[in-house]
């Protein structure tokens, strides 16, 4: 399967790989190595990609691999299918219930055996002995004696899925004593074991982590998750809290449709109705039943559906589908820890307790974005959770703290409208191949063999034999050196190439030959460097043009003898001209493509400061200030020391200011200036937007007085702001760069900025910042 991989996961598939390496390579006890990644980053396909990773960077080494997901479910199920689709035949995946009940002795090298790690670990409570039959003691082999086996011939290396769920309870220790891998790999987002820095300085253990904020910035999950939004509005005009809940989800889940349909996406938006396991649990499903019903969502016409362990809808096989008819789930216990449906984006939580601690792994299931982006419309971007408890706190997430947010601020009344211009775009290029190179491949291949459109397959079979290609190659042969002998006496002197007195041909292997395959790819990639993007699209293409072209889809290993015609010497160099000529061709269809991309990204639009902003009470606080655009006023608390300093600056200049906002990044509920460095468009978002009491607004940057990108990202975004300012036509539009020198505040607001004049002592292009 053709999978290309976002920059984030192609550094954690890097990382990980290259500890696994070290730590394989250490002669102790089963070493582990812990990777933490948010949900929805897409951790089973950054494992799958390391698996295969490891066979290729260990291809001398006899290594298997146990796959161990968590749950009482079928997620070890969904597990082998997700693998299937990545590796596409190779490595194999099996079942451990399947494949182990007897019949075989050994996992076999580079095998991948799933298993459920609930049903593996059972146990008779009494008794002691083993529930499941793979692991029962009988006549034939169990599957203990399947790893005892297995070990004496090859490593194993196990892979937890979720391993925070209860990997580390004494049957889980037992379970993994049994298993006795040489590697434990354990994923989850929340890991509970880490490892100690003594650990990670000996090798004994490893630790690869994937940044939350990187997974967000490639539109992989939601910005932020918003609890009880405008609830206060509705509950007025309801009889109780669990009806103004469910009609706020409701109202919600129409708006955001709405939404969709004005991006272009045919995404249904599903709510998840979570109830208490309680007693009580029944009465809420007849309320919520009842509520839904008088909206026409019923199971009957296919709106409801219902999860509960004694009920479960005929119609929720297909509810992760992306324009499913489903718009409301019931379920009664917390959905499986990676159970995967990225359409939904709303959660309702009913409790009986009067407190409850939100957390990343509760509200999971409604993290993902259903298209792997982010939309033009904000409201797209977040996940909502409505809920009738009384107080609630939110739990601090080590792994991604920003998150969930149920702090309120509201703009303050006298705010009026400031009318400015913002810009915000999207990442449009990763240096890499895409799929538009197919045509291109397509074409130059067909004009080089003289092959065209409407042509029969035997027809063009003739054509490019008639120029000179071997079709006809049954295996390809790798010549190596043989019986050259070197004098013993003349060694030391030895210098330059040895000469083969003759040479031996051997039948290259089916790896060997993809890798050879890969690296003709590598070699004529020309100026796209992301070589992990770009060899999959390529590859791809060469096997569409056999395909299509040569018929090659009916042949009984197609990608092997494609390799095999391409690789034979004497059809390789027309092949690597071909792929040549494609790749300069294809640099053109590229940067049209960039650009094309970048303008449909960017977005200008009317600026205004947000109405509400929600903030996390362990990443934000509460600043006693004056004059701030929203009460009560939450700034981050990570803020450097210049912006802290800045503050008091304008507390102490009160007076002279209408109101000041601390500005944000990366959303377009921020004000963002487009600026360009190293041929790269990005956004520049000022730190501080301050009105004063005459009129004029102030875009304002603030750097230390050591900046060290002055020469470079800051000269950029400062002659960028004066660009914007100018253009505007904005006369009550002022900004710059803005420093504290002296215990004075200096503005920078010329149009060149000359960095390197701070740097000798030399600061008269800087004026006094007076309100």
């Amino acid at each position: 399967m053709n999978i290309n991989l976002k920059p984030y996961q192609e550094k954690a598939v890097g990382q990980l790989i290259a500890k696994a390496v070290e730590l394989l390579d250490f002669d102790g006890p089963g070493e582990t190595l812990v990777f933490q990644a948010p949900t929805g980053s897409g951790k089973t396909i950054m494992t799958a990609k390391f698996i295969e990773g490891l066979i290729k960077e260990l291809p001398n080494d006899d290594i298997c691999f146990v796959w161990m997901s968590i749950g009482k479910g079928e997620l070890h199920l969904q597990s082998k299918h997700s693998l299937e689709r990545v590796f596409a035949g190779f490595p194999r995946v099996t079942l451990a219930e399947e494949e182990f009940s007897g019949g075989r002795e050994r996992i076999v090298q580079n095998e991948v055996v799933v298993a459920n790690w609930e049903k593996l670990r059972s146990k008779d409570s009494k008794t002691g002995e083993w529930k499941v039959l793979l692991m029962k003691d009988g006549e034939k082999l169990n599957f203990r004696d399947v790893l005892e086996k297995t070990r004496e011939q090859r490593k194993i290396i196990l892979i937890i899925d979720e391993s925070h769920t209860n990997a580390t309870s004494e049957r889980a220790q037992e379970l993994r004593q049994i298993i006795s891998a040489d590697l434990v790999l354990e994923m989850s987002a929340t890991p509970r074991l880490m490892p100690t820095a003594a650990q990670l300085f000996e090798t004994k253990a490893g630790f690869v982590k994937v940044n939350p904020k990187d997974v967000i910035e490639e539109g992989m999950i939601k910005k932020e998750l918003i609890i009880n939004e405008d609830i206060e509005k509705i509950a007025k005009s309801e009889e109780d809290s669990q009806t103004a809940v469910l009609e706020a989800s409701y109202r919600k889940r129409i708006e955001l449709k709405k939404a969709f349909e004005k991006e272009g996406s045919n995404i249904n938006p599903l709510v998840l109705v979570q109830i208490p396991t309680a007693e009580a649990g029944e009465q809420k499903i007849e309320v919520v039943k009842k509520f839904l019903s008088e909206k026409g969502i019923t199971e009957k016409n296919g709106k409801l559906a219902i999860w509960l362990a004694e009920q479960k809808s005929d119609t929720i096989d297909w509810i992760s589908e992306p324009d499913n008819e489903i718009e409301f789930l019931i379920f009664k216990q917390a959905i499986d820890t990676g159970w995967d449906c990225p359409r939904a984006h709303i959660l309702v939580k009913f409790r009986e307790t009067h407190n409850i601690v939100f957390e990343i792994q509760t509200v999971g299931r409604i993290l993902r974005m259903p298209e792997q982006k982010h939309y033009g419309s904000e409201a797209l971007n977040r996940g909502y959770i409505y809920t009738n408890l009384q107080s609630i706190s939110v739990k601090k997430e080590e792994y991604n703290p920003n998150i969930i947010k149920h702090l309120k601020a509201t703009r303050i009344k006298e705010y009026k409208p400031i009318k400015i211009e913002s810009y915000y775009k999207a990442r449009a290029d990763y240096g890499d191949v895409t799929s538009s190179f197919h045509s291109v491949f397509e074409k130059v291949a067909n004009d080089y063999f003289g092959i065209k459109k409407g042509e029969k397959i035997k027809d063009n079979i003739k054509i490019v034999e008639t120029k000179g290609i071997n079709l006809n190659i049954k295996k390809y042969q790798q010549e190596l050196i043989a019986d050259t002998f070197l004098d013993a006496k003349s060694f030391d002197s030895l210098e330059g190439k040895i000469d083969a007195e003759s040479l031996a041909k051997l039948n290259a292997a089916a790896d060997e030959l993809q890798l050879f395959f890969e690296e003709v790819i590598k070699s004529n990639l020309g100026p796209f460097k992301n070589i992990k993007r770009s060899v999959p699209t390529v590859k791809t293409a060469i096997y569409l043009w056999f395909n299509k072209s040569l018929g090659a889809e009916s042949w009984s290993d197609p990608s092997l003898f494609t390799q095999q015609i391409f690789l034979y010497p004497k059809n390789k160099v027309h092949f690597e001209h071909i792929l040549s000529k494609a790749i300069g061709q294809y640099v053109g269809v590229k940067a049209q493509e960039v650009k094309q991309r970048v303008e449909e990204s960017e977005q200008r639009y009317s600026f205004e400061l947000p109405v509400e902003i929600f903030y996390n009470e362990h990443t934000d606080e509460i600043v006693k200030t004056k004059k701030y655009s929203h009460e009560p006023c939450y700034l981050n608390t990570d803020r450097s020391n210049p912006e802290r300093e800045f503050e008091k600056f304008l507390n102490d200049n009160a007076s002279k200011i209408e109101w000041w906002w601390k500005n944000g990044e990366n959303k377009q509920d921020y004000f963002g200036i487009k600026y360009e460095y190293a041929d790269s468009i990005s956004t520049f978002y000022p730190d501080y937007l301050v009105k004063l009491s005459d009129g004029r607004l102030g875009l304002l940057e603030v750097k230390d007085s050591g900046d060290r990108d002055g020469k470079t990202y800051t000269k950029a975004k400062a002659e960028a702001l004066q660009k914007y300012i100018a253009y505007s036509g904005n006369k009550k539009l002022f900004g710059g760069i803005v420093i504290e020198r002296n215990h004075e505040w200096l503005i920078n607001d010329k149009k060149v900025y000359n960095w390197e004049k701070c740097e000798h002592g030399d600061w008269d292009e800087w004026n006094q910042l007076i309100y």
